[in-house]
C-alpha cells in the first residue's frame, strides 16, 4: 500500500504594508480547510511529526487523497483501521496514540462545524497493558555513581556534572535542558530557581538543589561566561576547551554524553536506559520519599496526573504487601 501524503494548505501571510488583506489573500484564507487549520495550530514539533505519521497511516489505509475527505469518514472506517492496526501486532499504547491523534482532529472539525460528530468517540480503545512506566530508572547507588563519573577538574567534566545533576535532581526533559539560558538560573523570594520552558510554551519554576547550584556555579566560573546571561547554560565544548562557544548542546549531544557515562560506570546493561531514564529516576525517587504526587506532577510539567502515576512504584514495594500484614 503506497504512502499517502497529507496535503496541507499553506496559510498565507499578509503582504500589504498597511496590514490589510488583499481580496486575493482574503479569498485564499477563506478556502483553507479546517483540517489544515488544525495541523497548523499544533505548536510542538514532535507532536506535529507524530500526528502527521499517524494521520498518513490512516489516510493510506482508507485510500484518502485529500484532507477534506476526513469529513466523509465514519465510525466503521475507524473500527476497520483499528482492527488493521491490531493485525500488525502494534502495542495497545501505540494504537491508543494513533486513535488519539485522529480524535484530536475530529474534535477540531466538530468545533469548526465541519462535521457533526467526532467519529472516533465510541470506538473501543485497547486496554492499557500496565500502569507501570516502561522507562527504566536507576537505583540510588547507580545515580550517585553517575553524578560522580565526570572529571571534576576539566571544563567538560564540570559541565557534565552540572548537567547530570540538573536531570537527576529536577527531572527535566532533554529539550527543556537544551533551551536553558544562564539567565534561567534566577532568584525567587531569595531562593535560586530554574526557569524551565516546558511543552506547549508553559513555564515552570523549580527550586534549584543546593548541590546542583554549586556545580553550575563551578562550571560557569570555569567557562568564564557566568555574566553572559543570554547564552545557553549548557554549551558545546570542543577539545575540552570552552573557547566562548555560544551554541547550545543538541538533544543528540546530550544523549551521547549520558550514554557515555552510563557505559563507563557499567550500568549500560539496563535495557533501554537513556536520557529519559534520569527523569524517571528523579520522579521515582521523589515519590519513594513521600513527595506529594500532585506536586510531582507540577514539578515534571505533566498535563495529566495519570502520566505521573507511571513513575509511582510505591504500590509495588514487597514490604507493603498484605502478605506481610497477615499474622497467625
Amino acid at each position: 500500500m503506497g504512502k499517502t501524503k497529507i496535503r496541507t494548505t499553506k496559510i498565507v501571510s499578509v503582504g500589504d504594508s498597511k496590514g490589510l488583506l488583499s481580496r486575493a489573500e482574503f479569498q485564499k484564507l477563506a478556502e483553507v480547510p479546517a483540517e489544515a487549520e488544525w495541523f497548523a495550530n499544533i505548536d510542538n514539533e514532535k507532536t506535529r511529526r507524530a500526528y502527521k505519521i499517524d494521520l498518513q497511516d490512516f489516510m493510506s489505509f482508507v485510500g484518502m487523497q485529500r484532507v477534506e475527505e476526513f469529513r466523509m469518514v465514519t465510525r466503521a472506517h475507524i473500527i476497520a483501521w483499528r482492527k488493521f492496526l491490531e493485525s500488525r501486532n502494534l502495542s495497545g499504547a501505540t494504537i491508543r496514540r494513533k486513535l488519539a491523534a485522529l480524535s484530536s482532529l475530529f474534535e477540531y472539525l466538530c468545533e469548526s462545524n465541519a462535521v457533526a460528530t467526532n467519529s472516533v468517540k465510541g470506538v473501543k480503545r485497547p486496554k492499557v497493558e500496565t500502569y507501570e512506566g516502561k522507562t527504566p530508572a536507576l537505583s540510588d547507588d547507580q545515580a550517585r555513581q553517575l553524578l560522580e563519573a565526570p572529571n571534576p577538574t576539566s571544563i567538560k567534566g564540570k559541565r557534565d556534572r552540572a548537567l547530570l545533576s540538573v536531570f537527576l535532581y529536577h527531572g527535566l526533559r532533554r529539550e527543556e535542558l537544551c533551551t536553558l539560558k544562564i539567565r534561567d538560573v534566577t532568584q525567587r523570594r531569595g531562593v535560586l530557581h530554574l526557569r524551565v520552558h516546558g511543552k506547549g510554551g508553559k513555564i515552570r519554576f523549580l527550586p534549584l538543589h543546593p548541590g546542583t547550584a554549586e556545580l553550575i556555579a563551578d562550571y560557569l566560573e570555569a567557562s568564564g561566561q557566568e555574566n553572559e546571561l543570554s547564552v545557553p547554560l549548557f554549551r558545546a565544548v570542543r577539545n575540552n576547551v570552552n573557547r566562548k562557544i555560544n551554541q547550545s548542546m543538541t538533544t543528540d549531544g546530550i544523549y551521547k554524553v549520558v550514554r557515555y557515562y552510563v557505559k563507563k560506570n557499567g550500568i549500560g546493561e539496563i535495557e533501554n536506559l537513556a536520557v529519559h531514564s534520569l527523569r524517571a529516576t528523579a520522579a521515582t525517587n521523589a515519590l519513594d520519599h513521600e513527595a506529594d504526587i500532585a506536586k510531582v506532577q507540577e514539578w515534571l510539567g505533566h498535563a495529566s496526573i495519570a502520566t505521573t502515576r507511571l513513575y509511582d512504584k510505591r504500590k509495588m514495594r514487597p514490604e507493603d504487601s498484605p502478605t506481610f500484614k497477615v499474622i497467625y
